[in-house]
Order: C-alpha cells, then structure tokens, then sequence
C-alpha cells in the first residue's frame, strides 16, 4: 500500500467515524428535546413575534439610543422571560451548547489544540 492510499484510508476512516459520530448526536435526547423545542417555537406566533420585535428594538437602540426605545426593549426582555415556549427553547439550547462543549472538551484534550476553535479567516 503506498503511502497516498493509506492517507485516503486514513481520511476515509475519520469520515466514517464522523458520520458515527454526528448520527450519536442526533439520536442524543438533548438534540432531540432541542429540536422539539425549535419546532414548538417556530410553530408559536406569539413567540415569534416577540423575538421579531426584540430585534427590531435592539437594531434600532444600536442605531441611536433613545430612552423611550430602551424602555420598550425592557418590556419585551420581561415578556420574553415570561413565555413559556422561549423558556423551554433557550433551556434546551443550553442543554445542547453543554453537550457540544463537552463533546469538543473531550476531542481537544487529546489533540492537544481547542477542537473546535475559529482559526479566523484569510491568509494575512
């Protein structure tokens, strides 16, 4: 076997556990609950709203802020702590960035380098 055909195999094989790896995931009951918490969020008119109009708020408080606008984001803020739908959709995602953060605690720790770090972008 030459050397080019046991890096193919090599790749081919971190391919494959990846794969194993990304369905592990998807059948996690975290993904799952989160993924069903997704659905019942975008399904929810109201919710969507309120996050609609939340960033509309905040574009605007970045724009120029105004004291009457910081009053309406903070009345949407207690609103949005108050929904149940977004409550249970932020507790999920919290559950599943906990996951991902473990799982990427465990890949890096071997690797001696942070997994799932941004190397940033371009050449320069």
């Amino acid at each position: 076997m030459s050397d080019a055909e046991a890096v193919q195999n090599a790749e081919d094989a971190v391919e494959q556990k990846l794969r194993a790896f990304i369905d592990a995931i998807e059948d996690s009951e975290t993904y799952q609950q989160y993924m069903a918490a997704n659905e019942r969020l975008e399904s929810d008119d109201e919710a969507m709203q309120l996050l609609k109009e939340y960033r509309q708020k905040q574009q605007q408080m970045q724009q120029s802020f105004d004291q009457s606008l910081m009053a309406e984001l903070q009345e949407i803020q207690t609103e949005l702590a108050e929904n149940e739908t977004i409550q249970q959709h932020k507790a999920a995602q919290m559950e599943l960035v906990e996951l991902l953060e473990e799982t990427n605690d465990m890949i890096s720790e071997p690797i001696g380098m942070e997994f799932a770090q941004s190397s940033g972008g371009g050449c320069c």
